[in-house]
């Protein structure tokens, strides 16, 4: 079976290799020119996308390293009494490496030996193109996750097994992100993965799907509310502030990116915002809530955590 990201050449019209029209964003496709013979490579997805992994949490390093207990800082932390330290850090640095080097790597290699590489097309995607199916992808990841997600935490052996290790941490920060068991980090490759290969779509547009679900996942984690992220504008985005509140609350918003689902079944809870501060719709909530033990079951499932260290359940007194 040829397996494959995008369309090549030879599914080209004679109409569309000729045309003269400029795309939109050939400029940004031929700098590509040059670089083809390990751009080809199925190693290149995985060092592309664990480099801007990196990347991104460099500047959530440096103020959380060395800003945070800056008053400017603690207005936009969502909680601003937590600290993070370097030893949590190095932690979850190690085991995103781990993974990677372990899980993800050894299947990248066979590929690169077994599955010859597909050349790429010579035009760039239309813009249109471009854009739908990255937003087309956005969305069913997010839906392919949340499924997942809500699975792994309403069944009891799931949750232990195998997503526990993510809430080691009650406060996210940024390398939180990808501080998972191997199953789920191979899941979420696996979602990433047949997304791509479903639309078919050209390997510009797979590159900035992956790159995009990158970076909104560590803005998930980062564990600040700015005035620039997408929750500020866009009604349906949850961001920081709910995956945040997921964390404290374990049965609340269990989609990564969006609030749709958790909305229709009743999963969605309001966030934080920057400074520590509950707006009155986290309020009212509460207030709805009051008395209902609606996470009596996350609790117990979880036992409790410290300092980023997951803590057993105590075990049942024998009568």
């Amino acid at each position: 079976m040829d397996l494959k990201f995008f369309k090549s050449d030879r599914n080209l019209s004679l109409l569309e290799e000729n045309d003269t029209q400029h795309r939109f964003l050939q400029p940004v496709w031929d700098l590509r020119l040059g670089f083809e013979d390990w751009m080809t490579s199925p190693l290149f997805p995985v060092f592309l996308s664990v480099g801007f992994y990196f990347l991104c949490n460099i500047p959530y390093t440096i103020v959380d390293l060395y800003f945070q207990d800056f008053e400017i800082v603690k207005r936009f932390k969502i909680q601003p009494e937590k600290r993070v330290t370097w030893p949590m850090m190095r932690k979850a640095i190690l085991k995103t490496l781990y993974n990677n080097l372990v899980f993800i790597m050894p299947t990248m290699i066979a590929q690169w030996i077994w599955v010859p590489p597909t050349p790429f097309p010579r035009l760039a995607p239309k813009f249109y193109d471009f854009a739908y199916q990255s937003v087309a992808m956005m969305m069913i990841f997010d839906f392919q996750y949340w499924f997942w997600h809500m699975v792994h935490h309403r069944n009891r052996w799931l949750y232990k097994n195998f997503h526990a290790i993510h809430h080691q941490y009650h406060a996210t920060f940024g390398w939180t992100t990808q501080y998972l068991h191997p199953w789920e980090l191979v899941t979420v490759g696996f979602f990433t993965t047949i997304d791509g290969w479903f639309f078919e779509c050209h390997p510009m547009t797979y590159w900035c799907f992956m790159l995009l679900n990158v970076g909104m996942s560590v803005e998930a984690h980062s564990g600040y509310d700015l005035p620039i992220f997408p929750h500020k504008w866009l009604p349906i985005y949850g961001g920081g502030p709910k995956h945040d509140m997921h964390h404290m609350k374990p049965l609340t918003n269990y989609q990564p990116f969006f609030s749709t689902w958790d909305r229709l079944f009743g999963w969605d809870c309001p966030g934080i915002s920057g400074g520590g501060v509950k707006g009155k719709r986290l309020l009212a909530w509460e207030e709805r809530r009051r008395g209902q033990r609606i996470n009596k079951h996350a609790t117990e499932l979880m036992g409790g955590t410290e300092n980023g260290e997951l803590v057993p359940d105590k075990e049942k007194k024998r009568n």
